[in-house]
């Protein structure tokens, strides 16, 4: 494993880096990458999502999408204000616990009691977590926890910072000194972030991401501003998060589908990185808005982090070991 210059330990400090991101290409330039960027992701478009949506599966796919896009707009006002879930359900008596619940608490009740910190996307709010949440809770998870962080946010960077921000508030609040952490679309970005380049695999014990632009979009050149130049493929930041990670003790769980309509091509979501112990699972027929209320999400989430060790490993034969890709 290759060793690079150490990287900044401290979460709460946060410099700015000069990249590619803040500088404003010509007219030209900007054309020419988007020809080239259709060119290249054109066969993946019609190939991969259009594949995936002539399916009986991706049709009901496709259904579900436009459901839950419905019952989102409708929720997304009641996600702006509180600070959701940040009550604590764990207690002594089980007695009147649903057997799920119960099982989980008995079996391993620093699992159960683990705090789990959930991370919105772009122009989202917590609401888009509102079934997720309540999954996790009945199945045992006591501390399941999410933040919002600006719809204006022009910057991941700094969206990392507050949530290292609230990742040492909810340490300090609950005890526990590493938690987990499960972001949607570019909030996985913004913890990746923060795992890998401020120093957060201290504090973040398993990393899930759901649909995350981990290698970049072409859907980002459809606008031009700080922040979707960042989410393209080849970036500035694109280029820090491919930098060595040496040691990184955060798991990574990443979960991609073929019918992600947000990244383009869909297999960027996927996480490949030769420092990071990631296990990539794909899905079929499964649009971006509905990834973290899909039943096999919600089982998959919550039977890996009912089953780690401290050092990410399973402890049930029933579940799938992390493995460290070979370096």
């Amino acid at each position: 494993m290759s060793q690079s210059v150490p990287r900044p330990r401290r979460p709460a400090a946060l410099q700015r880096h000069p990249s590619g991101d803040d500088a404003r290409p010509g007219l030209l330039t900007r054309a020419a990458r988007g020809v080239k960027g259709a060119s290249t992701t054109a066969g993946d478009i019609v190939g991969g999502a259009a594949k995936a949506l002539a399916t009986p599966t991706g049709a009901l796919g496709a259904a579900v999408e436009a459901a839950w896009v419905t019952t989102h707009l409708a929720l997304y006002p009641w996600g702006l204000f509180g600070r959701h879930g940040r009550e604590s359900q764990l207690g002594f008596r089980v007695e009147h616990l649903p057997p799920i619940q119960r099982g989980l608490l008995i079996s391993d009740v620093e699992a159960a009691g683990t705090p789990i910190l959930l991370v919105h996307g772009m122009v989202d709010n917590r609401s888009i977590f509102t079934l997720l949440r309540l999954g996790l809770r009945r199945r045992g998870f006591g501390r399941v926890t999410s933040m919002n962080y600006s719809p204006f946010t022009a910057d991941i960077r700094v969206a990392a910072a507050q949530l290292a921000e609230e990742v040492e508030a909810l340490v300090a609040e609950t005890g526990y000194e590493r938690i987990h952490v499960v972001g949607h679309s570019m909030g996985g970005l913004i913890a990746r972030y923060y795992v890998t380049r401020l120093g957060g695999d201290e504090r973040v014990h398993t990393l899930v991401t759901l649909g995350t632009p981990h290698q970049g979009t072409y859907t980002a050149y459809g606008w031009h501003n700080q922040l979707t130049r960042q989410l393209r493929p080849g970036s500035g930041l694109m280029r820090e998060l491919d930098q060595p990670v040496p040691d990184c003790r955060t798991r990574f769980v990443v979960y991609w589908s073929d019918l992600d309509q947000m990244v383009f091509p869909q297999r960027n979501a996927a996480l490949t990185h030769p420092d990071l112990s990631a296990r990539n699972i794909d899905l079929h027929g499964v649009g971006h808005m509905s990834l973290p209320i899909i039943g096999s999400v919600v089982h998959g989430i919550s039977s890996t982090l009912a089953h780690l060790d401290s050092e990410g490993h399973t402890l049930t034969p029933g579940v799938t070991e992390l493995r460290r890709r070979p370096s």
